[in-house]
């Protein structure tokens, strides 16, 4: 079992950045497929980022692509989301998602994903 914690998230205006952590305890995220998700208040939760098991192959949302950055450290069982240029509509809770098992392929849909954090609060002011 993995336990993914989000941390990094708050408040920033327009044009700032953040950089999201996800640490997971348990089970380590060497294993597979990591992914940062988000929902705003009265919308379906959305797909942000993901990367595969060795961190050579990612996809990005249409809408952050060129701005959000996925990594991973392995050896820190951590994965990262850096948030550049950001705008009021990237205002969300983040969380972050653990699909051990799965080592290749980026996977946008969420019930591809086992394992949920509780998620962190980013707000964009304008």
């Amino acid at each position: 079992q993995v336990q993914p914690v989000e941390s990094g998230g708050g408040l920033v205006q327009a044009g700032g950045s953040l950089r999201l952590s996800c640490a997971a305890s348990g089970r380590t995220i060497s294993t597979g497929l990591m992914g940062w998700f988000r929902q705003a208040p009265g919308k379906e939760r959305e797909f942000v980022a993901a990367i595969n098991r060795s961190g050579d192959n990612t996809g990005y949302a249409d809408s952050v692509k060129g701005r959000f950055t996925i990594s991973r450290d392995n050896a820190k069982n951590t994965v990262y989301l850096q948030m550049n240029s950001l705008k009021p509509e990237d205002t969300a809770v983040y969380l972050c998602a653990a699909a051990p098992g799965l080592y290749f392929a980026i996977y946008r849909d969420s019930v591809k994903y086992m394992y949920w954090g509780q998620g962190t609060q980013v707000t964009v002011s304008s």
